[in-house]
């Protein structure tokens, strides 16, 4: 039973998203006297609710928080780049606080598979979720928005493990993003996130080779334990002129690989992230 009960709990947030479809299509059915009664898009109404429906949800079930909302510039496009866990949970909270502490979207790069869900159109389309080709990301970014960007995408969520090493492989999309619009790019990682879901380890090369075959990712995940969630935003990385995507792929690795060594214990222990809730002797460790 216990073990089941691993399986089933990262249905809790599959309910949470499909909650978030439902509150969106509300809204846009009734977009006309919503827009009359709020006096602003129906979408960014919506935003509102959802926020502080997932806000609640991160703060009651993980404790989560934010070090580091300082490095965010207020009114100028960033990049963020961000390890990718096995679910994104802290991407959600994160994208959040955004909405509800300085009323913006963060625009996110997802992979093509999550298009296909049915009931996620409408997500995506009000997050602002989007394939992510060098040219769109550019675009949003020069339009003075800001967009997040997981170098290690489906690839790293399903064969990453505790150790938390970034799993990019060749990829430079984000780099090449990063040359052509000219702006800041802040890297930013959060502790724990691989203790609270999983993807089995057991047939490891059988879901690589059903990955490799689908792009989909099929690799089972357990989890959704209540471990304690700290995301740290790194100090931004200014745009240099004359760096290659390759350099600017180096200086962001280096620096999530700074903030990742700084606040993550490895091997990641899920009995150690939990206890965290009620004492963490690191909790007062800046940047």
């Amino acid at each position: 039973m216990p073990l089941l009960i691993t399986f089933l709990l990262p249905i809790i947030i599959l309910l949470l998203l499909y909650m978030t479809a439902a509150i969106f299509y509300i809204y846009k059915l009734h977009r006309g006297r919503l827009q009359e009664a709020y006096g602003r898009d129906w979408k960014s109404a919506a935003r509102s609710v959802v926020a502080a429906i997932w806000d609640v949800h991160g703060y009651i079930y993980y404790g989560y928080e934010v070090v580091g909302m300082e490095n965010i510039p207020t009114d100028e496009p960033v990049l963020f780049v961000y390890y990718h866990g096995a679910v994104p949970i802290d991407l959600y909270y994160l994208i959040a606080k955004m909405v509800l502490l300085r009323s913006k979207i963060i625009h996110t790069v997802a992979d093509n598979f999550l298009f296909k869900v049915p009931g996620f159109a409408i997500i995506c389309d009000v997050m602002k979720l989007i394939p992510g080709t060098v040219q769109t990301c550019s675009q949003i970014l020069q339009e003075g928005n800001m967009l997040a960007i997981a170098p290690g995408g489906v690839y790293e969520a399903q064969f990453g493990d505790s150790y938390y090493k970034l799993m990019w492989k060749n990829r430079m999309g984000f780099a090449k993003v990063a040359v052509e619009s000219k702006v800041k790019v802040i890297p930013f990682f959060t502790r724990n996130l691989r203790e609270a879901f999983r993807t089995v380890s057991w047939g490891r090369r059988l879901w690589l080779r059903i990955y490799s075959l689908t792009r989909f990712p099929f690799a089972p995940i357990y989890g959704g334990f209540p471990v304690k969630l700290v995301t740290y935003i790194g100090k931004p990385i200014d745009y240099q002129e004359g760096l290659s995507p390759d350099q600017i792929k180096l200086k962001v690795a280096e620096a999530l690989e700074q903030l990742i060594n700084q606040h993550q214990s490895v091997p990641g222990s899920i009995t150690r992230a939990l206890l965290e809730r009620v004492y963490n002797p690191t909790r007062h460790k800046k940047d």
